[in-house]
């Protein structure tokens, strides 16, 4: 079944199909861990760092590569186990200062200085835009801030 990926201003709806999204399931957390944090493929790093490209409204072709880098980066884990969000500096005009793909509520957003994000993304905003890192992934339980390299640094919370 497809899920919502994108409402733009038209009010389009860009599906992500996940037909052909058959994971090997990572069961353990140990192991989940350990996936996580592996080295990021460049492939992987280049369609994230393209959401500055589509300007304020990326465009479907861009959302559905990006979806797919990050099934075929990640593929032994189940779409729960995907980061909630990520969130990285933004590089468009001022006043915006950080992008989020928010796999929750399926958008791609493109957040002002002075705009509050949800609160989950909210603390990994300051390690993007000072944290000298590429993107930073949210998960439930932490922060897995990758730097330009592909290399993870894991945040985890007290």
């Amino acid at each position: 079944m497809a899920r919502p990926i994108l409402l733009n201003k038209e009010q389009s709806v860009t599906k992500l199909s996940t037909t052909s999204f058959t994971p090997m399931t990572v069961t353990s957390p140990m192991e989940l861990d350990r996936k996580l944090r592996q080295k990021r493929s460049t492939k992987y790093m280049q369609a994230i760092t393209k959401l500055d490209s589509g300007g304020h409204v990326p465009n479907s072709s861009l959302i559905q590569s990006l979806i797919d880098a990050i099934i075929e980066e990640l593929p032994e884990i189940t779409i729960e186990q995907l980061p909630i969000g990520i969130v990285a500096k933004c590089y468009l005009e001022p006043p915006h200062d950080v992008h989020c793909l928010d796999a929750a509520g399926s958008i791609i957003k493109h957040y002002k200085s002075h705009e509050s994000m949800p609160p989950i993304l909210e603390k990994a905003r300051g390690l993007a835009l000072h944290g000298g890192y590429a993107f930073i992934e949210v998960y439930r339980d932490c922060l897995r801030a990758v730097k330009s390299d592909g290399n993870i640094t894991v945040v985890k919370e007290d």
